[in-house]
């Protein structure tokens, strides 16, 4: 049977402006298509990645607590571009609320208008089967999340020329001594 593949993700605003701008910003995207209700944005070569839906009716957003989507995620090839992408939203002040060492991903978590998070990541094995392998290590089944990092902190290791393997090694993050990520993920 074809697997299918991830074709786009739809947010209902009432921002739909503040959203387009954020989004087309994080994803160095660009609108396609925009109406009264609706807006399409791509960054590839699909006609859209995010589409917003913004009627002209006052929306109310979810508390924390409440059961829905918590996050979309982006993979970059590399660490070089993920703190590349990082430095560009940086200029802009869009910043991390909360960056994880997973273990399978080195990962920043940003906040939307709308308060969603948006996962920008590297995956830290070179195949799926490796990561999958990682998973069911003692060290990730006693912490599937894992440890806060700095990421100002990862960019200047990096630019230091800190081996990429200590960068996204887990011992790495913990050192640094962060409040558990939790804390912000589900607040």
């Amino acid at each position: 049977m074809p697997a299918p593949k991830l074709a786009h993700v739809v947010f209902r605003t009432s921002q739909g402006k503040a959203m387009s701008d954020w989004y087309c910003d994080v994803l160095d995207g660009h609108v396609v298509y925009g109406d009264e209700g609706l807006t399409f944005i791509t960054f590839d070569d699909e006609h859209h990645r995010v589409a917003l839906l913004h009627p002209p009716i006052e929306t109310v957003p979810q508390p924390p607590a409440t059961a829905s989507m918590h996050h979309t995620a982006y993979t970059f090839d590399n660490i070089d571009d993920l703190l590349d992408r990082y430095t560009t939203l940086k200029a802009k002040k869009i910043e991390p609320a909360v960056c994880i060492a997973h273990g399978v991903t080195t990962s920043m978590y940003y906040r939307d208008p709308d308060g969603h998070f948006v996962e920008m990541q590297i995956d830290n094995f070179a195949t799926p089967d490796e990561a999958t392998a990682y998973m069911n290590e003692p060290e990730y089944a006693g912490d599937s999340v894992g440890p806060a990092f700095d990421p100002k902190k990862l960019l200047e290791e990096r630019q230091a020329g800190v081996p990429l393997e200590k960068l996204t090694d887990r011992s790495w993050a913990i050192a640094q001594g962060l409040p558990d990520p939790l804390d912000v993920l589900l607040g």
